[in-house]
């Protein structure tokens, strides 16, 4: 609800943004980027587009089938033709079916997959060739129909390769139907379509490797533009969203707030005693902590939220559809596990947080929300570090409400 709006960004003068639109997501609490998986990598793909390349081959074997039934339908092929037909569909159905169901494919190279259902699809055009010669009308188109929907894929040698086999089974058949028939037209007719497959399949192959470099380039074209706009919404230091995005995320929300009504908490983290950490680390040592505090905290965010650092130690925590008390949890539980996380190496004393949170007013500008968030962490501060502070919302106009919220707000803790 909240991801991928169109209108471009507003700009405050403490939050200066540029009118680029940005989509957000932040699905993944993990602080390193999803691996930059090379073409044909192994691994796990979603299970959309397995979903999706199944119905695609389930749909070219359904146009064969269709196409074998018209032969029937003119008297050109037998019932039991048709009948092995079907089991040979249904017998490849179940097969990869139960490869993608179990999630065998997740464990198998995509080039690898695809090479077997094209060898597949024409060995069972084969046996019905062997069957029904008269079939074979259909074996030259559907040879190229079943080659181009593995030829972005596999690679041109290996289709070559396969074409090759192809070929040689296609003669086995060929001369099988002489020896049983002895019929010297049948045996001229399929020759004649052998010669025909023969010059224009590796033919076909050699210039469709061509559009196969050009699909290659575009994806790779893309995964580099994708990753460089990946880098362009991460802190380059911590791994987390930089300070560009998450105040183009808060403005976001805020004009969804507006709209919607829905509620919006906005969290700023601050490091306690960041200067002692520099001065016992060193300004490496310094970063290996923001670094790990930025993993323990993405860790403990929920899915939709967004955390990212707006500069120096200070982080914000933006919560989506969110009301004070869910917000206030998170934040106490990040409070927690960095204060008891194990850190290591030369600090003499642990590592702690001082967080603000509040919630946003209808009405009020992104500048004095995250003001009155930015209060909130300043109060933890002063009031002794390591703590959670909830400045309470006050209704826009209620300011003579707004100290007495404010001293009350560690009612909440």
């Amino acid at each position: 609800m909240f991801f991928g709006r169109k209108n471009p960004f507003s700009a405050t003068d403490a939050f200066p943004l540029s009118d680029a639109v940005m989509e957000f997501d932040d699905t993944s609490s993990a602080m390193v980027r999803p691996a930059r998986r090379a073409l044909d990598g192994m691994g796990p793909r979603s299970g959309r587009t397995a979903r999706e390349k199944w119905l695609l081959a389930a749909g070219l074997m359904g146009l064969y089938a269709l196409a074998m039934l018209g032969f029937c339908a003119l008297g050109m092929v037998d019932l039991q033709v048709l009948a092995v037909l079907g089991v040979l569909v249904a017998v490849v159905c179940a097969t990869f079916w139960g490869i993608f169901n179990t999630g065998l494919h997740k464990n198998v190279r995509h080039r690898h997959l695809k090479l077997a259902m094209v060898a597949t699809a024409l060995a069972c055009m084969l046996g019905i060739v062997y069957l029904a010669p008269v079939t074979q009308i259909l074996l030259a188109p559907f040879t190229f129909v079943a080659v181009a929907y593995g030829i972005f894929t596999v690679p041109r040698p290996t289709l070559l390769a396969l074409a090759a086999c192809m070929l040689c089974l296609y003669a086995g058949v060929v001369g099988l139907h002489y020896l049983e028939q002895q019929n010297n037209a049948l045996l001229r007719l399929e020759a004649l379509h052998w010669v025909a497959l023969a010059v224009s399949l590796p033919a076909f192959i050699a210039l469709m490797g061509r559009v196969q470099r050009l699909y290659r380039s575009l994806y790779h074209a893309s995964r580099k533009i994708k990753n460089i706009q990946e880098d362009a919404q991460r802190d380059p230091l911590v791994g987390c969203f930089n300070r560009r995005y998450v105040l183009a995320a808060l403005e976001e929300q805020k004009q969804l707030a507006d709209e919607s009504g829905i509620p919006l908490c906005l969290a700023v983290l601050d490091i306690d005693h960041f200067k002692r950490i520099n001065d016992e680390l060193g300004h490496l040592g310094g970063d290996e902590v923001l670094r790990t505090f930025a993993r323990i905290a993405q860790q403990g965010v929920r899915g939709g939220d967004v955390f990212g650092r707006y500069g120096g130690e200070e982080f914000l925590l933006i919560f989506p559809g969110t009301s004070l008390l869910p917000a206030l949890n998170t934040c106490e539980r990040i409070r927690a596990q960095v204060e008891t996380h194990a850190w290591t190496g030369l600090l003499k004393g642990r590592v702690t947080v001082s967080v603000g949170v509040t919630q946003y007013v209808l009405g009020e500008s992104v500048l004095e929300f995250f003001s009155r968030a930015d209060t909130a962490m300043y109060m933890a501060k002063e009031g002794g570090r390591n703590q959670v502070v909830v400045e309470e919302p006050v209704a826009k106009g209620d300011s003579q409400l707004s100290d007495l919220s404010i001293s009350n707000s560690n009612a909440f803790l």
